[in-house]
């Protein structure tokens, strides 16, 4: 899973904006894989409410402004 978060992490600077703000997918899935990798079963349980529900929208546009500024996307783990 480790590696899971340092590929999606790594990929390229639009790509990420991209995946962003179309229904928040790459921050709702970073969230689950740092999740499942540090063995969080609340992170888990929250990520997937977030992924299956597209993501609360003020939790996007924080992870949209964080994209775009170069920062870590925010989570509980």
């Amino acid at each position: 899973m480790k590696d899971l978060v340092k590929t999606l992490e790594g990929l390229p600077w639009i790509v990420r904006v991209i995946l962003t703000c179309v229904w928040g997918i790459y921050s709702n899935l970073l969230r689950l894989f740092r999740s499942l990798a540090a063995n969080n079963v609340v992170g888990i349980v929250l990520s997937l409410v977030l992924l299956l529900c597209g993501g609360f929208f003020i939790l996007w546009i924080i992870d949209v402004i964080m994209v775009i500024l170069g920062k870590q996307i925010w989570w509980i783990c």
